[in-house]
């Protein structure tokens, strides 16, 4: 006969269903997962895909990574890889976009008395649009091509104006009183010297330039940029270990002359590691950039 109270029954059979389904699913079924995952043809994508050079993991095939120096610039033996907003860059733990958008123009300029002290404004931030404009012009200076785009300054930020006078219905600024280039500080002389009949000022620390209408300007530059998107431009996780056939083109002739090789051979080295669509239609073909570097150390050692 079962003495035991109604509340103390109750309280052990809840203590016998979780210790069996802490067996259940704590360790049969994770030890089932891993069991399958082990299989043939699953072993190394369960196991982060990693790659070796000579005897050491160089990476994951599904992780990007940084081929900089010690002060964080680009080695110009290696191709290099997409930017990254995960972490302090491809952190797997922060996988995640930066999330601003593409209406995200407007730079937070820092403080002038501190940067005539050679200190940094942690209030200070660059928009999207500026960042964009900056590795593009970055990257232009390194591979030797023209590095400016559509809605970009000469000096390598956003070109957004703000257009301040009365307004009419639409909102659209029907006589310009002034005319501010919000991501130039002054003293900087603006990159256009009149809109719309009024003379483009340089923005002083602190003005608020919301007053205004927002209106970035195009500018005359090509339509299709030498430098790609990918290479100016954050994937959605942060992690994308892949770059264009595009961008890697663009790389290919400093690659090829750090190493002493031959455009023709790094080409083909470029043309071994791209994959295809997935399927045949879905996506666009793609460069595995670690693969690629790896396969450079073993065919052309650097030297430099």
């Amino acid at each position: 006969m079962n003495t035991l109270p109604a509340w103390a029954r109750r309280h052990l059979a809840a203590l016998r269903a979780l210790l069996v389904f802490t067996v259940i699913c704590g360790v049969l079924y994770p030890l089932a997962v891993t069991a399958v995952a082990q299989a043939p043809g699953l072993r190394h994508r369960a196991d982060g895909s990693r790659v070796n050079a000579d005897g050491r993991n160089a990476g994951s095939a599904l992780i990007g990574q940084k081929f900089t120096d010690a002060h964080g610039d680009p080695l110009k033996q290696y191709f290099q890889s997409r930017p990254s907003a995960a972490g302090g860059g491809y952190d797997p733990t922060a996988s995640g976009a930066s999330n601003l958008g593409p209406e995200d123009v407007v730079d937070t300029l820092p403080d002038p008395a501190l940067v005539k002290a050679g200190r940094p404004d942690p209030n200070a931030r660059q928009s999207l649009l500026t960042q964009v404009c900056v590795r593009s012009m970055a990257i232009g200076a390194r591979e030797g091509v023209d590095g400016s785009r559509p809605y970009c300054t000469g000096g390598g930020v956003g070109a957004v104006l703000s257009v301040i006078g009365p307004r009419d219905a639409s909102g659209a600024v029907v006589h310009p009183a002034r005319v501010v280039s919000v991501n130039e500080a002054c003293p900087a002389t603006p990159f256009l010297a009149t809109y719309r009949g009024v003379k483009v000022e340089c923005r002083a620390f602190g003005e608020d330039v919301d007053a205004g209408r927002i209106t970035p300007v195009r500018g005359g530059t090509p339509a299709r940029p030498a430098v790609p998107s990918d290479a100016v431009t954050a994937s959605g996780s942060g992690l994308d270990p892949h770059i264009t056939p595009a961008y890697a083109s663009l790389q290919a002739e400093r690659v090829a002359r750090a190493r002493g090789l031959s455009a023709g051979r790094v080409g083909a080295l470029i043309d071994r590691h791209t994959a295809g669509r997935a399927l045949g239609f879905m996506g666009e073909p793609a460069v595995n950039v670690l693969q690629l570097n790896i396969d450079l150390d073993r065919t052309a050692p650097y030297r430099g």
